[in-house]
């Protein structure tokens, strides 16, 4: 008997230790000031593999605050002692009183394995209310926005996605949001991805309708506590015009790992270099010649330093033209970026253009890629080596362009029937042409006869 108590008691145990759920709602204080920000945490974790998350967290109505920022991670881990999954979700909310006096934060819900759980409603005292212009500007009424950045612990230089949204009572006031102004900073660059307005959400935070405006890019360029500005939108109506702003969001940006190589600069993401001639005649001594240097890829790719072409005795180098092709990618923006160079050849013969030395960190692999130089090899020829070269018909060209550049009359302006070198001969307007004049000399024949057979 005793020992199939224990059998019992064991079983039991191992039933309580597989497939356990817990669910809490906490604040960071129970008492606050006016100027004070209500940080909720909602801790959801699942111990166990069989265990599925059906739904998202079901907030409580929050209506007597605003809610100025939110975020979520997931943390999956092994343990190592009874070799079980664990599976922990946590979401921050940030919100600030409308109102002084105790308040009520409800339970929160989730879905787990067709079983709801609930955490248990506590009481928040809120002291005093200031009265910030900011607030007044923001909320504008019962309508307001809300920048939410998921990833808010990315590397330098590296992107991470916010979502602009706006919350309001009246689905009406949600389509009078407009003229949406991304934040402006020296230590980020922002990058949209869209303005593409989403589907009404009719049950957003505290079962308040929502709506996502707005999709950008914010790669901090510097390592450190970053905060991003809030956006700025206004809102019309038919009597006046309102502008409101969205909270201000701070990630952590970490520094690039050490070893970088001595030719990296600030390109982080996965890039190619490449250089090419993009002169159609052959190089010339003395004569410039298009050379570009590609760069494509994902990453900070508008905004990273571009190698350069390195100095040479052998040619002379003009400031290049930047032409930028790229869209928002998964990891960054991606595309390419091509610089333009005129090179001049200050001899003949063998000429190496090369590129500056260029590496990139890949966050993806946690690694720097150092991709060295880039080389063009040309053959520069002299002008009497290219004159040389010609087809007899190209020296014609050349002969009768220069007869018609020098011999000009008043009557008959004759530049415009110099001959264009290296014009393609169609054979399908010779053709056309011949069989006009058949038709003319056919018709003429015809006339002719009928004129004889009038006499």
């Amino acid at each position: 008997m005793q020992h199939k108590l224990i059998y019992i008691l064991l079983t039991l145990a191992s039933v309580i230790t597989y497939g356990q759920v817990n669910l809490t709602l906490d604040a960071d204080k129970s008492e606050y000031a006016g100027k004070d920000i209500v940080n909720l945490t909602i801790v959801l974790e699942l111990n166990g593999t069989d265990l599925v998350q059906q739904t998202g967290f079901q907030l409580p109505d929050l209506s007597k605050f605003n809610i100025i920022g939110s975020g979520s991670v997931t943390n999956t881990v092994i343990d190592p002692a009874t070799n079980t999954l664990i599976t922990q979700k946590v979401s921050r909310i940030a919100l600030e009183p409308k109102k002084k006096g105790k308040i009520k934060i409800g339970s929160v819900l989730v879905t787990v394995n067709n079983k709801i759980y609930k955490t248990e409603p506590f009481d928040v005292n809120i002291r005093d209310i200031v009265d910030r212009r900011s607030l007044a500007a923001n909320t504008s009424g019962d309508v307001y926005l809300n920048m939410e950045i998921d990833d808010r612990d990315v590397y330098q230089d590296q992107p991470t996605i916010a979502v602009l949204r706006v919350y309001s009572r009246s689905m009406d006031n949600l389509r009078k949001v407009k003229n949406i102004h991304l934040p402006e900073q020296d230590n980020i660059n922002v990058h949209p991805i869209n303005f593409d307005k989403s589907e009404i959400d009719p049950s957003g935070y505290g079962n308040m309708p929502s709506q996502v405006l707005a999709m950008f890019m914010v790669f901090p360029n510097e390592a450190g506590y970053v905060e991003v500005p809030g956006v700025s939108a206004s809102v019309s109506t038919y009597s006046n015009k309102t502008k409101i702003v969205s909270n201000k969001v701070k990630i952590n940006v970490r520094k690039l790992p050490e070893g970088a190589p001595e030719c990296f600069k600030n390109a982080v993401g996965n890039f190619n270099v490449n250089v090419y001639n993009a002169s159609k005649e052959k190089p010339e001594a003395k004569k410039p010649l298009n050379v570009v240097v590609k760069v494509s890829g994902e990453g900070n790719l508008p905004n990273m330093e571009l190698p350069k072409i390195a100095a040479s005795p052998d040619y002379e180098i003009f400031a290049p033209k930047i032409t930028t092709k790229v869209s928002p990618g998964a990891t960054g923006m991606k595309g390419e970026i091509l610089a333009n160079y005129v090179i001049i050849p200050n001899k003949s013969g063998a000429i190496s253009i090369k590129t500056e030395q260029f590496a990139f960190f890949d966050p993806e692999n946690k690694e720097y890629v150092d991709l060295g130089q880039k080389t063009l090899n040309l053959n520069a020829f002299s002008h009497d080596q290219i004159l040389e070269a010609r087809s007899t018909v190209e020296k014609v060209n050349e002969y009768t362009n220069n007869l018609l550049e020098t011999v000009n009359t008043p009557v008959l302006k004759t530049t415009s029937f110099k001959v264009k070198e290296k014009s393609k001969f169609h054979w399908s307007i010779l053709l056309t042409n011949i069989a006009i004049l058949v038709s003319l000399f056919i018709a003429y024949l015809l006339f002719k006869n009928w004129q004889k057979n009038v006499h």
